[in-house]
């Protein structure tokens, strides 16, 4: 990283904790750009450069948390399931008390919860997540030897057979799996944020989360069809 770059990622992250203070000392809707820029000793024009809109400055690691699921699968281990990849991941971040994953904190949680616009830019965050593993499942599964093994097989008369394999999945397929898969999410997001605001300690909630993942884990690889390998510990 060059010396613009690096600078230009100081001034983003000085403007981000500086907005991040204010939004918890006087609450998101009450707190002003204007207020925001005179905190961080920029201009408000800088502040909007680096940030479109208010509710980033918050939920500053946007992109992070969109991309998270998609890339979970699209960077698993050669011949890993899916849903494997994305259990090992979750189990990971659980075990970091990763903030990607509602390890916010007390005072950043209720500020969430005390906000209509953020709990309703959260709620447009996790339908971009669903999509974007939409998208990678969909990916994951249009393999050459993928399609061959889910074909419908036929005799020669070009009947399908009944003993040949499966046909294949339809085409809503992926979404239909996503939309599964990133409810388990949401659920489990909520809950982190919701022991949070109860008063538990990040060990605490991660103590309570392992066993209600691995039991939402079980759930879904019934659901979809797919085992769920347990995460290496």
């Amino acid at each position: 990283m060059g010396l613009r770059e690096a600078k230009k990622q100081e001034t983003r992250q000085l403007i981000s904790d500086c907005a991040t203070r204010l939004f918890i000392e006087q609450g998101f809707e009450q707190t002003t750009i204007a207020e925001i820029a005179a905190a961080a000793r920029v201009a408000k024009k800088t502040v909007t450069n680096y940030f479109a809109r208010k509710e980033d400055l918050a939920l500053d690691h946007h992109e992070v948390f969109t991309q998270g699921l998609a890339r979970a699968v699209a960077e698993r281990e050669p011949g890993e399931e899916p849903l494997t990849a994305l259990g090992r991941a979750f189990r990971t971040a659980l075990l970091e008390h990763d903030p990607v994953v509602g390890f916010t904190g007390p005072a950043f949680a209720r500020m969430v919860a005390d906000s209509p616009t953020l709990a309703a830019r959260l709620r447009e965050l996790h339908d971009r997540r669903e999509e974007a593993l939409a998208a990678a499942l969909t990916a994951a599964i249009a393999t050459p030897a993928t399609a061959t093994a889910t074909a419908t097989a036929t005799d020669a008369s070009g009947t399908a057979d009944p003993d040949g394999p499966a046909t294949a999945d339809p085409a809503i397929a992926p979404r239909a799996a996503a939309a599964l898969i990133c409810a388990a999410d949401r659920l489990l997001f909520r809950r982190i944020q919701e022991l949070t605001l109860a008063g538990r300690t990040d060990d605490q909630i991660e103590a309570t989360l392992i066993p209600e993942a691995d039991h939402l884990r079980t759930l879904l690889g019934a659901a979809l069809g797919h085992p769920f390998t347990a995460a290496p510990s």
